[in-house]
C-alpha cells in the first residue's frame, strides 16, 4: 500500500508531500523526505518499544495490564497536592485539549517544551504583536530571506527548498534567483554558506545590532566604528536592502531567543519588522522546532487564555513564566508527582530538575525507553500521533493541518494517546467522586 501525501512529524515544517510504502504495518520505503525525517520514519520498527505498561518494584520494572497501568497513573496525580503535566509537542492537539484537562481537574500545573525553547518569542509576540505571515505568503511573494540566529539546513532541512529560497511563486517565478539570503549569526553555519550575504554577530550583541538598524532606518547615525562586530557600513546596507525589498520574512531561530537580552531581541525585532512596515512588507516568523510545539501554545491559549506554564491550583488558570515554568518548579522542588508525555525531560533538563524527577512519582507516557523512562514509576505505552493515530497539528507558522495515519500501534487497548489520557482522566474523575 503506497500512502501519499503524508505528513512528516519531526519538525516544525510540518512537510506534508511525502510518499510511504507500506507493507504488513511496516514502511517499506519512504519518499521526499529529508535525512532526519526518513530517519524517524525508517526507525520505527526498529525502535525499543514500549509495548506493555510496567511499574517500577524496587530497581526493575514489572509488567501490568493496561487497567492497572491507568488506574495507578490516576491515583498518582490525585493524590499528589502540586503534580505536574509535561510535554506534548510530539502530540496531536485532541490528545493536548485532554491533557490540559487533567491539569485542571487535578488542580495541578502544565507547561510543554515552548517554554524553555520559543517561549521567549511568545512573551514578546504577547508585549508588541506578531509581524507574521504564512509559509504559503513568502514563497510566493518574499523576496528577502532573513535568517538570524538559526542553521535552517541542519534544523529543517527542507524549509529552504520548499519554503523560501529555492521554490517558484507566483511572484518569485525563476525561485532562487529572485531572492536575496541573508544570515546573520555568530559562526559561519551551513545556512550562512549557501546565503548571498553573510554578517557575522558578536555573541549576546544582538540587541545592540537590532538598534543600529531602526538608527539606521530613520536616518541616523553612530560614530562607533562597529556596533556587535559589524560595521555601521555594513549595518547601513542591510538597512537599505530591508527597507528597499518588496517583501521580506526574518526567521528567527534560538540563537536570537538565547542570546542575552532573551525576550527583548524579539521585542526589538518585531518592532523593527514594525517600523520597515512604513515602507515596504516585512514580516517575522519564528523556526519552531518540535511538529507540534505551536499547536500546544495554541490550544494552551484557548482552553486557558495562556500559551504556555500555566498553573491551575487555585482552581482558575495563572500565568507566570519563571515561576509556574516547568524547569523552575521542578528546581525549586515545588512539583510533588509529574506525568511526561512524548517527551525526554531526563535527557534534556538541567541536573537539579533531573534530581528533582527521581525523587517523585513519575509517569511516562511514551513511544520508546528513553533516560526519563528509566527514572519513572509507571511508564504507559505511546502511539506515534501522525504515523499511528490522525492528529491536527500547527505548523511553524501557525497553521492547522491533519496529519493521515497509516500505521497501526503494535497493541490494540489504545488507538491514540489522546485515548490513553481521556482513560485517565475518566478514572480521575472516578476518584474524585468516590465512585470504584
Amino acid at each position: 500500500m503506497i500512502y501519499r501525501e503524508v505528513t512528516c512529524p519531526v519538525c516544525g515544517c510540518g512537510c506534508d508531500d511525502i510518499e510511504v510504502e507500506v507493507e504488513d504495518n511496516t514502511i517499506k520505503n519512504v519518499k521526499d523526505a529529508c535525512g532526519i525525517g526518513k530517519s524517524k520514519f525508517g526507525e520505527i520498527g526498529s525502535l525499543d518499544r514500549v509495548l506493555k505498561p510496567m511499574k517500577r518494584e524496587g530497581k526493575d520494572f514489572v509488567e501490568i495490564s493496561w487497567g492497572e497501568a491507568i488506574d495507578a497513573a490516576a491515583k498518582i496525580l490525585v493524590e499528589a497536592d502540586h503534580p505536574l503535566i509535561y510535554g506534548f509537542s510530539e502530540n496531536s492537539c485532541e490528545a493536548m485539549k485532554v491533557g490540559i484537562d487533567i491539569a485542571e481537574r487535578i488542580r495541578g500545573f502544565v507547561d510543554s517544551q515552548s517554554s524553555h525553547c520559543h517561549g521567549l518569542t511568545i512573551i514578546a509576540e504577547q508585549r508588541t504583536g506578531l509581524p507574521s505571515c504564512t509559509l504559503g505568503m513568502v514563497m510566493n511573494y518574499a523576496d528577502l530571506i532573513i535568517y538570524w540566529g538559526s542553521n535552517a539546513m541542519d534544523s529543517h532541512p527542507r524549509h529552504m527548498s520548499r519554503f523560501s529560497t529555492y521554490p517558484r511563486g507566483i511572484y518569485r517565478k525563476q525561485g532562487r534567483r529572485d531572492r536575496k539570503i541573508v544570515v546573520l549569526d555568530v559562526r559561519k553555519t551551513c545556512t550562512a554558506k549557501i546565503a548571498n550575504h553573510f554578517i557575522q554577530i558578536e555573541p549576546n550583541k544582538d540587541f545592540e545590532l537590532i538598534s543600529a538598524l531602526r538608527i539606521a532606518l530613520d536616518g541616523g547615525e553612530i560614530k562607533q566604528e562597529k556596533i556587535a562586530g559589524v560595521t555601521w557600513e555594513e549595518i547601513k546596507k542591510l538597512a537599505e536592502m530591508m527597507k528597499n525589498c518588496e517583501y521580506g520574512v526574518t526567521f528567527v531561530g534560538l540563537g536570537l531567543t538565547h542570546s542575552a537580552g532573551k525576550y527583548n531581541n524579539i521585542d526589538n525585532l518585531f518592532s523593527l519588522a514594525k517600523k520597515l512596515n512604513d515602507y515596504t512588507r516585512f514580516s517575522v516568523i519564528p523556526m519552531r522546532g518540535h511538529y507540534n510545539v505551536a499547536g500546544f501554545n495554541e490550544v494552551m491559549t484557548w482552553r486557558s487564555g495562556y500559551p504556555f506554564a500555566v498553573d491551575y491550583f487555585r482552581g482558575y488558570p495563572r500565568y507566570n513564566p519563571g515561576e509556574t515554568s516547568v524547569i523552575d518548579m521542578l528546581a525549586r522542588k515545588e512539583v510533588d508527582a509529574m506525568l511526561s508525555i512524548s517527551a525526554d525531560p531526563g535527557a534534556h533538563f538541567p541536573r537539579k530538575c533531573v534530581e528533582r524527577m527521581a525523587e517523585i512519582p513519575l509517569i511516562s507516557i511514551e513511544v520508546a525507553r528513553t533516560p526519563t523512562t528509566e527514572l519513572a514509576e509507571l511508564i504507559i505505552p505511546g502511539v506515534i500521533s501522525g504515523m499511528e493515530s490522525e492528529a491536527t497539528y500547527y505548523r511553524l507558522d501557525n497553521v492547522p493541518l491533519t496529519a493521515k495515519k497509516f500505521l497501526d500501534p503494535p497493541f490494540t487497548q489504545t488507538s491514540s494517546d489522546e485515548k490513553t489520557l481521556r482513560m485517565i482522566y475518566n478514572r480521575i474523575v472516578e476518584l474524585q467522586e468516590g465512585r470504584v
